[in-house]
């Protein structure tokens, strides 16, 4: 080949390569992930008890999207739609089936910065799974910090909750970091979500650091709003006898139960808070501050015992609807504290974190980044509305799809015998109390929704097809009985 044609050659190919803009460093991100935590359990978003002012000043500084939902209400199909981009329907992952294709994981927001010279970094709860090594292929550097237990033993034997080593690590990864360029960190918190498998009240299903200790000891909370008897009894059977129901045993059931469990688990929320203090104090000390974005959101939605549930899983806002803070030092001061109300999701955050790197975004991506929002710009249009699902392969979890717009909320549980629809006017009844599904008068409104979700529903996969992840999950229990009856015989060896 000649030498001008292989420099050419060489310069179409660097093009194709994702790179920051020329007019500006790159700046470092970290996103932030807390579970089980729903949009209103902010101080900033009006909550009267709960202590956040980490958060509240990241939101004083930046921009709170104040309608920000996830298109699956669970924490493995929500954790992959934020790496991937993607809904529920076309990545394929929840808890399960089979891990997240290598086509999807090369696509992620962490595979695609660290292409672009970011040094890319994961501490905490991962959730998902990943086609071969995925996790070790897109980061750098890798640090699972699980619950069950929280508190984990260190080497001086003292206990140390998963939080507070979240926090630790992440702050050992960026003074790693800041001397070899732009980082993009992901702090995954496995608080709030209780210890599943330890349900005693308080300490035991809700474990709180020790930092917040004997925080809201003195606060009666208030009774959850909709949890009246009427309003359960109101669901159909299959939702009453739905895991939202048996967790609600769990944790809520009793007047002395609640009050325990609710403050342990804003404790936990506080705790989580105080990390993420302990975060920004770090970046301060080392100089990277005014160079660092911190994006900040849920996995999910939770119900506190509103209308007789616990979890999330289903159609209502208290599952849904979620916090999402944008912090970006470099915005102009007019545009700080903001609080954007158009409808964002849980799919924006990888375009978002690939807008902030300089990084082009896929094609096959189907949320949209929000960096031009936290400048304030006004788009010129929006979306309207959202495909909404759960696809989760579990009996006592009922599978459901829909939309949700500005004014509408339609769900189809779509396994019953005949499918259930839900329709609530979020205008006239913004507490979803309301079934307007054999309303006449909602005959055409019904129809709209109906058509709507099976256009979205088709464009991001079809109809669902259970055969799969039943045929997938028989595979998997064949190889571990295989594998349980090889070990058996190599022990009688």
């Amino acid at each position: 080949m000649k030498p001008l044609a292989f420099f050419f050659l060489a310069i179409s190919a660097l093009s194709l390569i994702p790179v920051a803009s020329a007019d500006e460093a790159k700046p470092n991100v970290i996103f932030i992930l807390s579970d089980d935590h729903r949009w209103d359990r902010l101080g900033c978003a009006g909550h009267p008890i709960l202590q956040t002012p980490t958060l509240d000043a990241l939101a004083a500084e930046g921009t709170r999207f104040s309608n920000m939902f996830v298109t699956t209400s669970i924490c493995a199909a929500s954790r992959a739609t934020i790496f991937t981009g993607l809904y529920e329907r076309t990545h394929g992952y929840t808890f399960g089936t089979p891990p997240i294709s290598k086509e999807h994981t090369n696509t992620s927001y962490p595979a695609l910065m660290k292409k672009a010279g970011y040094r890319t970094g994961f501490v905490g709860k991962f959730g998902v799974g990943m086609e071969g090594q995925g996790n070790k292929e897109i980061f750098d550097w890798f640090h699972e910090v699980g619950r069950n237990p929280y508190f984990h033993k260190m080497p001086d034997g003292s206990l140390r909750h998963e939080s507070e080593i979240c926090g630790d690590e992440a702050i050992g990864f960026i003074k790693e970091s800041v001397k070899d360029g732009p980082f993009c960190l992901s702090i995954s918190f496995n608080a709030a979500h209780a210890e599943d498998s330890d349900r005693r009240p308080g300490i035991g299903h809700y474990p709180w650091p020790k930092a917040v200790e004997g925080l809201y000891e003195d606060i009666p909370m208030p009774e959850p709003r909709l949890s009246s008897p009427q309003i359960f009894e109101a669901h159909p059977q299959f939702l009453k006898d739905s895991m939202n129901r048996d967790r609600y045993y769990w944790r809520w059931d009793t007047p002395e139960k609640f009050q325990t469990n609710l403050r342990a688990y804003y404790r936990m929320i506080t705790g989580l808070d105080k990390v993420i203090g302990r975060v920004r104090s770090a970046l301060d000390e080392l100089g990277v501050a005014e160079n660092t974005v911190i994006v900040f959101a849920g996995d999910n939605g939770y119900y506190e015992g509103q209308r007789g549930f616990a979890g999330k899983w289903s159609h209502y806002e208290e599952s849904l609807r979620v916090p999402l803070i944008i912090f970006d030092p470099r915005v102009e001061e007019s545009n700080q504290g903001q609080v954007c109300d158009l409808m964002v999701l849980n799919a924006d955050i990888a375009p978002t974190i690939l807008e902030y790197g300089g990084v082009s975004i896929p094609e096959v991506y189907q949320g949209r980044g929000l960096k031009q929002l936290v400048e304030g710009a006004d788009p010129a249009e929006w979306r309207e509305d959202t495909f909404v699902e759960h696809l989760m392969d579990h009996p006592d979890i009922p599978k459901w799809e829909g939309v949700r717009d500005s004014r509408y909320v339609y769900a189809r549980y779509f396994e019953q015998d005949p499918p259930f629809e839900f329709l609530h006017d979020l205008e006239k009844d913004p507490d979803e109390l309301t079934n307007l599904v054999t309303d006449p008068a909602s005959e055409e409104i019904l129809e709209k929704m109906r058509s709507r979700t099976n256009q979205l529903r088709d464009s991001y996969g079809g109809p669902f097809d259970v055969t799969r992840v039943r045929k997938w999950k028989e595979e998997q229990a064949a190889k571990r009985k295989a594998q349980k009856a090889k070990q058996k015989a190599k022990s009688k060896q």
